[in-house]
């Protein structure tokens, strides 16, 4: 009797909490997840670091002794040096020295990763006025940015979304939902095709010491706005062509977001992925000046209801006593 009392109370503490215990399996699974990706890292990273520092170590240690009239502590200062030119963009290389990091198409292409949130990190700004300049550029520009995008995403889904779905549910007569789903999946395989495959076999064409699976890599942690750095295009010493080149690859990126963004509303209009998020929002309640609100009004339903009910019963009474007043007996001229 108890234990069935118990489980009858916590089904019920459940079924009244369900939205909370969504969100908190979903915050758990979240931080699985994150733990998760963090153990593959460095399972499959650290081993490879261990191996660059070694390498590094017995590099410098045969170039101390093939040079005995430096010592360790210039060498050091020299590398600390390049390394922090080579954290602005700034190479010692002489195969490099003759890329500028900015010139204008260098500079429109930087401008375009800090607006889209992109920020590859291989070029930064180097005097205080562009560091300041970059966050008043930035504080106005991503808000310009996220309008931009949304005015045309909204204008580009009525042409490739809500149009051809309602075309073949009014005209052909499949189940909108079906028809949403095809078309969803559809429209994702083209955004592959046209902004990671053929993009990727064609970054690996012109840059030098790239393979598919690198210019891949860079087509998605770029229109992902995850934008690492460690790959960019147009910086190496031989590439023709570069401003165009620097160009192409800033519209390529605008255009790419653009169609990843309709790819994602795409799908969050599915019903079914509006249904999965339901699940972990909260329920809407009526607030208390709405309820108020709502009062009034029957109140004032009310009111106006009971007046007219009293109005027409003044107006019946008035009716009934003018009649009796002009009875034929009472009426002077009949008698």
């Amino acid at each position: 009797m108890l234990q069935s009392l118990a489980s009858s109370s916590c089904f019920r503490l459940i079924q009244n909490h369900k939205s909370t215990w969504f969100f908190v399996s979903l915050v758990l699974g979240y931080v699985l997840y994150l733990v998760f990706g963090a153990v593959v890292f460095s399972s499959v990273e650290l081993p490879y670091e261990d191996v660059l520092r070694q390498e590094l170590r017995a590099m410098k240690k045969q170039f101390l002794q093939d040079n005995d009239c430096l010592t360790e502590e210039r060498l050091e200062r020299f590398l600390k040096k390049a390394l922090d030119a080579s954290n602005y963009g700034v190479s010692v290389l002489n195969n490099d020295s003759a890329n500028w990091n900015w010139d204008f198409t260098s500079s429109l292409f930087f401008a375009s990763t800090v607006l889209s949130t992109t920020g590859y990190g291989h070029t930064a700004p180097l005097s205080d006025l562009g560091k300041a300049f970059c966050i008043i550029y930035s504080v106005i520009g991503i808000p310009f940015t996220l309008l931009f995008l949304t005015a045309v995403v909204q204008r580009i889904m009525v042409y490739s979304t809500h149009r051809p779905i309602s075309y073949f549910h009014t005209h052909w007569g499949f189940s909108k939902p079906l028809v949403a789903i095809v078309h969803a999946s559809v429209l994702a395989m083209l955004a592959v095709s046209f902004f990671f495959l053929i993009p990727g076999a064609i970054f690996s064409a012109l840059e030098d010491n790239w393979n598919f699976l690198e210019s891949f890599y860079f087509c998605f942690i770029s229109l992902s706005t995850i934008g690492l750095g460690d790959y960019v295009p147009g910086e190496s010493a031989n590439q023709k062509f570069r401003e165009l080149y620097k160009v192409g690859i800033t519209v390529y990126l605008i255009t790419g977001l653009i169609a990843m963004l309709v790819v994602l509303e795409t799908f969050c209009e599915l019903q079914q992925l509006k249904q999965l998020r339901k699940m972990f929002y909260l329920k809407k309640e009526k607030a208390n000046d709405q309820l108020a609100i709502l009062d009034h009004d029957q109140l004032a339903f009310t009111t106006v209801s009971d007046m007219s009910l009293v109005q027409h019963e003044d107006k019946s009474q008035l009716f009934v006593s003018v009649t009796s007043l002009s009875s034929p007996n009472d009426d002077p001229m009949i008698q």
